[in-house]
């Protein structure tokens, strides 16, 4: 890709996005099978070779620049987009000196806590995110390929409902969950204690990428502790963290999600000696177990992890509902949405949409019987609202319940886990499509189907690593005909539509 100042847009826009995803994914696919058969220099030469990689400089500028969630998010230099041409300058960029990368300072922005302290999120500017990003696409394949199966959080083909299946797995009846405790277990300032020497002694790598991540290490140092922490913001941080926590799980069976972990008794197991096998390897990384928040627990006294609340109940019959903190953080959003007087009935309803979705997908292998949990009383009063407002028909009012509130399929304990050690860089396209396709319902649902899980724009199977769309072919969202729906990444149709000239 050449840079024209003139028509940058234009390259911008018609760059081989599907060649250059492809040509990525091969790479990463062979740096998992070498590491996977033990041969760590082949995998280091590919690495290299990545990081050489124009598509992957470009998917990577693509990625922080369009697709991540926190895009528009600035760091030091105020900067929270980029045009055409600064993108195009940014590749050159990371071209020339990728290896040498230089680290700008980090935005600090306070995020409050539960017990009313902060937690300081530390954010690069998005030409740091970038080299990031393509660091991670370099890193990522290895490290998965040694990755515990039983680890979660912050890893590509992976999410918080096989934690949530696993504790079913664990505690349900066949197996005498009411039987067994758990620890809650909490590592004190996780991300803010990580040992520097920790992450680079287990980080698979050049020399060239080592240094580059040991620089970006120190910009975000607390200098209280310079030797510790990774920040919290960063695009490769997340990836660290696992990195340095990966083995953890081989102590004790338990379920962990990033820093978060539950560890799961049986009646004659000692807890004391399990809690020192644990302080001792976070001990080795300069981490160490929070006494004021890490607790035993009886299953039948039940416990919170990750939004959810578990409970063996006394008829040995394993409940996850979703957690009483996580309803009310909810409920709070909607009533703020709801009780907005800037906005109309119709614009209420767009806005409570996604929220609402987004909520019940995430709960969707929970039991949500009740009141609370089938937003009834929520939705009560959302409809006093629209038909006090919208000063239409009750049926316009309902109409505009039933799109604030969009239904979700629920299946208590449902989710099927990922088999074993299972990566998407293992090359099995077919299984990871397939799985993919499932975590969708409905129409989305039947789309992927009739689209052999392919994506409707690019023809590339539908994999974990981004969001798929619902396309209207039409572009008219009233017409739901089966012929005028495409199921396609959330990339494809947002570079279908700037073509088109609506973004």
């Amino acid at each position: 890709m050449v840079r024209h100042s003139s028509n940058a847009s234009e390259l911008w826009k018609n760059a081989p996005w599907k060649k250059y995803r492809k040509n990525l994914f091969r790479l990463q696919c062979r740096l998992f099978k070498a590491i996977q058969v033990g041969d760590k220099r082949q995998a280091k030469y590919l690495q290299k070779l990545l990081l050489k990689s124009r598509a992957a400089r470009l998917l990577a500028i693509r990625q922080v620049t369009q697709l991540n969630a926190g895009k528009k998010t600035a760091g030091v230099d105020g900067k929270a987009s980029l045009s055409f041409e600064e993108r195009l300058d940014l590749y050159q960029a990371l071209k020339s000196s990728v290896n040498t990368w230089k680290h700008n300072n980090l935005r600090e922005i306070p995020i409050p806590k539960k017990d009313g302290t902060n937690r300081i999120l530390k954010i690069p500017t998005i030409a740091d995110r970038a080299w990031q990003c393509l660091v991670k696409y370099a890193l990522e394949p290895a490290h998965e390929a040694t990755f515990h199966a039983r680890s979660y959080g912050f890893r590509t083909g992976r999410s918080a409902h096989n934690a949530q299946k696993q504790l079913f797995d664990n505690l349900n009846s066949r197996v005498k969950g009411i039987d067994k405790r758990v620890i809650e277990l909490d590592i004190e300032k996780c991300f803010d204690r990580i040992s520097h020497s920790s992450i680079m002694e287990r980080l698979i790598a050049p020399s060239s990428i080592k240094h580059g991540i040991f620089r970006c290490l120190k910009t975000g140092v607390n200098p209280e502790f310079p030797e510790q922490g990774t920040p919290q913001g960063g695009v490769v941080s997340p990836l660290l963290a696992n990195i340095a926590l990966n083995g953890i799980e081989d102590i004790h069976p338990s379920v962990r999600y990033a820093d978060d972990m539950v560890i799961i008794l049986k009646p004659n197991d000692n807890a004391e000696i399990i809690l020192g096998k644990i302080s001792q390897f976070l001990d080795e990384r300069g981490m160490k177990v929070s006494e004021k928040k890490t607790k035993l627990t009886a299953t039948t006294d039940g416990f919170d992890f990750l939004g959810w609340h578990f409970k063996v109940q006394s008829n040995g019959k394993f409940r996850s509902v979703p957690s009483a903190d996580n309803y009310k953080a909810f409920r709070q959003k909607v009533k703020a949405i709801v009780n907005n007087s800037n906005y109309g009935a119709k614009e209420k309803a767009k806005k409570l949409a996604p929220l609402v979705r987004g909520w019940r997908n995430y709960h969707r292998f929970c039991k949500m019987d009740g009141s609370r949990n089938s937003l009834y009383h929520i939705e009560t009063r959302a409809f006093r609202v629209f038909n006090k407002e919208s000063k239409q028909t009750r049926y316009t009012s309902k109409s505009l319940l039933n799109q604030a509130f969009p239904s979700i399929p629920y299946s208590a304990n449902k989710h099927i886990n990922v088999k074993g050690n299972k990566s998407p860089y293992d090359g099995d396209i077919t299984y990871w499509s397939e799985r993919n396709s499932k975590l969708y319902d409905g129409e989305t649902s039947k789309a992927l189907k009739r689209q052999n899980h392919r994506c409707g724009y690019c023809g590339l199977k539908m994999l974990s690593d981004e969001k798929i769309h619902l396309h209207h072919v039409d572009n008219n969202h009233s017409n739901w005909k089966q012929k005028n729906l495409l199921a396609i990444h959330e990339s494809c149709h947002d570079y279908n539509h700037m073509k088109q000239g609506e973004s």
